[in-house]
């Protein structure tokens, strides 16, 4: 979307605004908390928004440069609409423990709350999001000035509706308070049997009667029949509750509510009264009261007026029936939402028969990409679909959509395997004429194994469901105590990680030599990442670079690295060791960031390193990003005079005219493949991979390479580089200097050939 869209978005607000300036004057200002520990982003926030109006209503900021400010100002202000608040300040999470008073101290539950960050790796884990109510989460090089005022706009509206459902609120309370609190239960039926109640009440009869309802408005006499239905029956009449209103056998009620129904009057005989009364929305309603009296005149208008507050209370009955559809029921595919299953899975957890039930939540398969290939009309006509289908499928189960593609069903063990679910998805979904197949991953999870209440019964689902989906598209899985101990231990790994980069006391860079066979000379090193615990035991990059990736903090990290991998390689030039270039890896993550290419410029700037000294080395799951976006990105990087390789050879999904494409400086042999060739019957991959890196202009670089026998075969197949334990392991800068001091002479000439 274009700057010129963005601003289309609000344009009617901003024309209404510019229009009316005396009602902007006299409405008061959106009162919005900036809170930051840098007083640039103040300044900037409030001169991107300034002289705007939002809802017809200008903007007023307050300032707070710390988690202890923005409490004593919320203490202080509780009409405050939105605070923007940043994530890290005095500590790591001062934010999200900002957010925690506000919800549960200071109960401020209107109030909107706008996360930021500069440090991308610090985003909040969903579940955060989700316990603390935070309104939205931003990057600050995200919020240009049309974006903040986008994100400014959502979350006023928000703020708006919730202080509307305030004073909605508290007016319903005074309207059945000053109808003598006759509502004591909610819903249609309640109402309507505290009518027959309040009547009887007033008459000073016993309540024998019944309220009938038109569910469809229509002054039509001839089908007014068929619409009309007995919501509430008390007395001798309790039986006829349900029916249909010409079905009931009481012809003379029947006959007088249907006449006060289609003629819009109240009717006064000489032992009963009917009462007729309805609200905004064209809903009819009339009740029928036994009475052993005729209806004296000063009583009929007593009732003539209860009949007007009956009116506004129905009014509000029938708003409260509104929100609680909302509330618990989605229109999109017309099933129970997320809160609704909440609601239920906490009533199965308590129930007798909890051990034998079971919730089972399915995720569509790359939903995301079809609705960004066909369009959000389809997407949603599929969504749809799917839940016909498991309406169809499970008539005797509980199935909600609980997220955008994701639906839980809650029923009987025995029902709800994944085999019985993939069978729902067995055949393609017809979607405007278009057969559509599908795949699901399922997490299932047994009542018996929930310890709490449904929130934790659908959080283990999900573990569940994440463990499913780490092994491919169509996959299932169970959830156990072993799953969720993993996946704490990952979060709890996430958060030591956080707190590593942040201290920079437990991280720190090694080098890996790297050694041309054709000289006979170093070339350079690879840079790698450590990480040591406070106890001295060291966490292998295999278990924390995955999580690094999938939390985005590889940002961060990555960033760190590059800056470590230029200063050694700095120092090493100025120490005697001119000429060696150092490697860097880049995750695809990195890559993808916008500004990634500016990072780069400016920790290049910063040491002073020459460009051809550096080497980046990215894998080829980078062709994630597509073919064009990836060497778009590569001639970038080239033209800078940066080298750029492709790591890990041959484990990837990438084909050979992408390699082609990309043009690379190296290729490096994943040693997955090096380590076949002690064997001399095998070897076969990097056979291969040699003569077609050298076809392709590429010098070809083997790692993982330990023994001699290795060494000798690479040779002969013509491969140009080695890295590996038979060089030398990846060292601290202070050890490798003093390798090259003292070692390398004598190693690099064991190196070379007999």
């Amino acid at each position: 979307m274009t700057d010129t869209d963005d601003r289309l978005v609000f344009l009617d607000e901003e024309e209404s605004a510019a229009g009316s300036g005396q009602t902007i004057a006299m409405l008061p200002p959106w009162r919005v908390l900036i809170v930051d520990d840098d007083a640039d982003v103040h300044e900037t926030t409030t001169f991107a928004l300034r002289d705007i109006t939002i809802l017809n209503r200008p903007i007023e900021f307050l300032h707070a440069y710390s988690g202890a400010e923005a409490l004593e100002k919320l203490r202080a202000d509780d009409d405050i609409a939105v605070m923007l608040l940043d994530v890290v300040m005095e500590t790591p999470d001062a934010g999200l423990q900002i957010i925690r008073v506000v919800r549960t101290e200071l109960k401020l539950v209107n109030l909107r709350i706008v996360l930021r960050t500069g440090q991308p790796g610090q985003a909040p884990e969903m579940d955060a999001i989700s316990s603390f109510d935070i309104n939205d989460y931003k990057t600050k090089n995200e919020l240009t000035r049309n974006k903040l005022f986008t994100t400014l706009t959502a979350a006023l509206r928000s703020y708006d509706q919730l202080k509307r459902l305030d004073a909605s609120r508290l007016g319903l309370e005074k309207i059945i308070a000053a109808s003598n609190e006759f509502i004591t239960k909610p819903g249609l039926k309640s109402f309507a049997e505290g009518v027959i109640t309040q009547i009887a009440g007033l008459l000073g009869v016993t309540p024998e009667g019944l309220v009938c309802a038109s569910r469809i408005p229509s002054d039509s006499p001839e089908h007014a029949a068929e619409q009309l239905k007995v919501i509430a029956a008390a007395g001798k009449y309790c039986h006829f509750i349900d029916q249909d209103l010409n079905r009931i056998s009481a012809p003379e009620i029947s006959a007088a509510l249907t006449t006060s129904l289609t003629e819009h009057r109240s009717q006064w005989g000489s032992n009963n009264v009917t009462l007729y009364f309805e609200s905004r929305e064209g809903h009819k309603y009339a009740a029928f009261i036994d009475s052993s009296k005729a209806i004296a005149a000063v009583d009929q208008h007593l009732l003539e007026v209860f009949c007007t507050n009956i009116a506004l209370c129905a009014n509000n009955i029938e708003l409260v029936s509104a929100l609680r559809e909302q509330a618990f029921f989605d229109r999109l595919v017309r099933l129970p939402n997320r809160v609704a299953m909440l609601r239920e899975l906490d009533n199965a957890l308590g129930g007798p028969d909890c051990g034998h039930q079971g919730l089972a939540i399915i995720d569509v398969d790359q939903f995301s990409s079809i609705n960004d290939i066909f369009g959000h009309h389809y997407g949603d006509s599929l969504l749809r679909a799917i839940a016909e289908r498991l309406r169809a499928f499970f008539p005797h189960c509980f199935i909600a959509r609980v997220a955008g593609d994701v639906f839980g069903i809650l029923g009987r063990r025995e029902s709800l395997t994944p085999e019985a679910i993939h069978r729902v998805f067995a055949a393609p979904f017809s979607i405007d004429r278009v057969e559509h197949p599908l795949s699901t991953s399922i997490g299932v999870v047994h009542l018996g194994d929930v310890q709490g209440d449904g929130s934790d019964g659908i959080q283990n689902a999900y573990i569940a469901l994440k463990r499913a989906k780490s092994s491919g598209m169509g996959q299932s899985a169970y959830y156990s105590e072993a799953i969720a101990n993993e996946t704490r231990a990952r979060s709890r790994m996430l958060s030591d990680l956080q707190r590593a980069l942040l201290s920079g006391d437990q991280l720190f860079t090694v080098f890996q030599p790297q050694y041309c066979l054709g000289s006979g000379s170093l070339t350079g090193f690879e840079t790698l990442v450590r990480w040591r615990l406070p106890d001295g035991q060291f966490v292998p990059p295999s278990d924390f670079i995955p999580i690094a990736e999938h939390s985005s903090l590889i940002v961060n990290l990555g960033e760190w690295v590059l800056r470590n991998a230029l200063e050694a390689i700095n120092h090493l030039h100025r120490n005697g060791h001119a000429g060696l270039t150092v490697a860097v890896n880049v995750s695809t993550v990195q890559l993808r960031q916008p500004n990634f290419l500016a990072v780069l410029d400016q920790a290049l700037t910063d040491s002073g390193v020459d460009p051809t000294y550096l080497e980046l080395e990215i894998t080829e799951s980078a062709a994630a990003l597509g073919l064009d976006q990836v060497a778009g990105l590569v001639r970038s990087i080239r033209s800078r005079g940066i080298a750029v390789a492709i790591d890990d050879f041959g484990t990837g999904f990438s084909s050979l005219s992408y390699l082609d494409r990309l043009a690379v400086d190296r290729l490096k042999i994943d040693r997955a493949f090096v380590c076949t060739l002690d064997d001399g019957s095998s070897g076969r991959v990097t056979e291969m991979i040699v003569p077609l890196g050298k076809h392709l202009g590429m010098k070809v670089l083997a790692e993982g390479v330990e023994t001699r026998a290795q060494l000798a075969r690479l040779r002969a197949l013509g491969c140009d580089e080695i890295q590996g334990y038979l060089i030398a392991r990846p060292m601290p800068l202070p050890e490798l200097e003093q390798w090259l001091l003292t070692d390398a002479d004598d190693v690099l000439k064991r190196a070379e050939p007999a």
